[in-house]
């Protein structure tokens, strides 16, 4: 299947698109993507998606560092519960091991390789959306986050002894030059930084050694809740597909990077189907966006994916028992501390 990351990886992207005269809602949802998703960190979504928003968002403002802005508002935080326990790591090396032994967790199209060779260490960066597209975005947005990191370690004014990137060189250097100074190559055999043993061998100035303990325990609960099931990943698609009104089976099965037949084989193992997941998760998606005042009855039909609101009504009725418009009214006299009637004693839609 093809791999995931989380939203965490487009932090600050829409006040970064705005800034540069960008429309970042109307691309987040040409990729396929939810702009209203945005902040639901540790949501997965394909990988391959944001880094074709990347892509497009460079193109559109015509600025080939865009990749290393977004990475400059990049803070260890984005690394979710694992940024708790690298926090706590005595020195830089066992910090930076964690995040390559645990990449997984936060981006599974990244890979990261830690080498260390008569007092040089070199970490290479390899991006694999499993889709044959340019990555040159999320490559140095991978590469330029990486750095930031380093740097909450190391000091401000730190810089690795070479950084190397397997793709040309922008026409303005700048950026590059501003975030990983004069030592730097495009063209390269490979992606990413060499720096000294003895930057590794730094010790972490924010590591409290009584904590470590406690951090270890949540390192085994975020592995643990990272081994997503096919019918966890086929969740989060349906949710992250329903708004688009492309949510099929096809398109989920795309997305994962296998066919429409493996996935319903899959679903089978683990005791579901597809058509059991998508109604659960409309069910859940519209009990709570009906009661939400903000939106109309049709806008909700077709954020739902149906085809009319008749339909919808139909659909609902049959799910809850009664129409959306009597579960509004009645969600609304909860909210103001009122008794809520019976929605079967008003037969009104």
């Amino acid at each position: 299947m093809k791999p995931l990351a989380r939203y965490a990886a487009l932090n600050d992207y829409i006040d970064l698109g705005q800034s540069l005269g960008l429309d970042p809602g109307r691309l987040v949802r040409q990729t396929g993507l939810d702009p209203a998703s945005l902040s639901l960190q540790d949501r997965w979504v394909p990988a391959s998606a944001i880094t074709e928003l990347l892509e497009r968002s460079a193109v559109e403002s015509g600025r080939q560092d865009f990749g290393l802005l977004l990475a400059e508002r990049r803070r260890l935080s984005n690394l979710g519960p694992l940024s708790l326990v690298i926090r706590e790591e005595p020195d830089v090396r066992s910090a930076l091991k964690l995040m390559v032994r645990h990449q997984h967790t936060y981006n599974e199209s990244l890979h990261i390789r830690l080498a260390e060779r008569n007092g040089v260490a070199t970490v290479r960066l390899h991006l694999d959306t499993g889709e044959l597209r340019s990555t040159r975005q999320a490559t140095e947005l991978a590469a330029g986050a990486l750095h930031g990191i380093l740097r909450g370690f190391l000091g401000a004014g730190w810089q690795p002894v070479e950084t190397t990137f397997i793709h040309s060189a922008p026409r303005d250097r700048s950026t590059h030059l501003r975030l990983f100074g004069t030592h730097l190559k495009f063209d390269h055999r490979f992606t990413g930084m060499t720096l000294y043993t003895t930057d590794l061998d730094t010790p972490n100035p924010m590591s409290d050694p009584l904590l470590r303990s406690y951090t270890q325990h949540l390192l085994d609960s975020v592995d643990t809740a990272h081994e997503a099931t096919v019918r966890d990943r086929v969740q989060e698609l349906v949710e992250l597909l329903l708004p688009t009104g492309r949510c099929s089976a096809d398109q989920v099965a795309r997305s994962l990077g296998i066919d429409r037949r493996t996935v319903h084989r899959k679903l089978a193992a683990e005791g579901c189907t597809y058509t059991e997941i998508v109604d659960t998760t409309r069910a859940d998606l519209a009990r709570r966006v009906v009661a939400n005042q903000g939106r109309s009855l049709t806008e909700i039909a077709e954020l739902l994916g149906f085809s009319s609101p008749a339909s919808f009504t139909r659909w609902f009725r049959a799910q809850h028992g009664c129409s959306p418009s009597q579960w509004r009214r009645a969600a609304a006299k909860d909210a103001a501390g009122q008794q809520i009637p019976n929605p079967h004693e008003d037969r009104q839609a």
